[in-house]
């Protein structure tokens, strides 16, 4: 039997390599191929560059003090979990949006033949804005989407879509959207403001929602197993060794009229190179029919995010098109 200590270790760790890869994908994508365009970009990072084009106050300081105050609320509705997570991507953040800028500036001190920008950082795309914006923006979205898929969060805007995306069936992809199109929006009120650099900004925002939503999407499909097995209790032993419920159902061959054990399992699209292997080392001769499912619900999985049916005082749930117990009856 494994380990379940172990495991969980292994898991967590795995999660945290997974989120910095993430954040050094967006840090290259906002600092190697916004910054050099103005482009505005989402989130409180967008925030900071806005104040950034203004002002020259770095971006990694506001966002990293902005985030100080987010997170005191992200840990009373979120949780610590969320927050641990979501407190070393601050701060690991900070230092990679710091880090990448100063090896960009040492680019272009070494480079002279790079067009240097207003922000000091070099055009690594000569004359490409619009390329520069696809880029950034896909790596933005990419890297957005490892953190989430991995229980992280980047802070900032993400904290509010994270805590709306907790009680609300909206995604995450559509709720930052929603707040970053003010963010986005502002850049029409600094002085190097035009249209042109508002419409590049939308464009980062769509293609980074759009890649933040598929990752995540994709990281959470589920498939449903039906194997159909004489070893079919080592076959559910080894599967219930990954943290996987498995279901037996009493099964019987129509031709030749023997009882048959069933075995149902749910797991994540990820999980089903291992589950193959387990059926194929126990009983390679097992029946296996494999499906994607819509959606899964409930411990390992998804949560439901509907509200409950209303209920009238005597705590009955109200039918549908009958009327409370507390309201007046239609009259003819």
């Amino acid at each position: 039997m494994a380990n379940p200590l172990h495991f969980t270790f292994l898991q967590e760790a795995r999660d945290y390599v997974v989120i910095t890869f993430g954040l050094l994908l967006y840090s290259v994508g906002f600092t190697c191929f916004q910054l050099p365009y103005e482009i505005t970009t989402g989130g409180l990072a967008g925030a900071g560059a806005v104040l950034f084009y203004a002002t020259g106050f770095p971006v990694h300081f506001t966002f990293f003090l902005v985030n100080i105050i987010l997170l005191v609320i992200a840990v009373r509705v979120l949780g610590w979990k969320f927050c641990i997570k979501t407190i070393y991507a601050v701060f690991m953040l900070t230092f990679l949006l710091a880090a990448v800028k100063e090896v960009m500036v040492y680019v272009g001190a070494t480079h002279p033949e790079l067009t240097q920008s207003e922000a000091g950082i070099p055009q690594l795309v000569e004359n490409g804005m619009f390329m520069s914006c696809i880029i950034g923006a896909a790596l933005e979205g990419i890297g957005i989407g490892l953190v989430f898929l991995n229980n992280g969060s980047t802070g900032g805007t993400d904290i509010i879509a994270s805590i709306i995306n907790k009680y609300k069936d909206v995604t995450l992809g559509q709720m930052m959207m929603i707040l970053d199109l003010i963010i986005i929006s502002s850049s029409l009120l600094l002085p190097s403001g035009n249209v042109e650099r508002l419409l590049y900004g939308y464009t980062t925002l769509i293609i980074t929602n759009l890649l933040l939503d598929y990752v995540v999407d994709r990281g959470r499909q589920s498939v449903q197993f039906l194997i159909f097995s004489m070893k079919y209790d080592e076959i559910a032993g080894a599967i219930n060794q990954l943290h996987r419920g498995v279901t037996v159902l009493n099964g019987q061959g129509w031709y030749t009229k023997q009882e048959r054990k069933v075995l149902v399992v749910l797991a994540k699209k990820r999980e089903s190179p291992t589950i193959f292997r387990i059926i194929q080392n126990i009983d390679p001769g097992a029946f296996v029919s494999q499906s994607k499912v819509i959606g899964v619900f409930g411990y390992g999985f998804d949560r439901i995010k509907v509200k409950a049916d209303k209920k009238d005082k005597a705590g009955k749930p109200a039918m549908a098109g009958e009327q409370p117990a507390n309201l007046p009856q239609n009259k003819a």
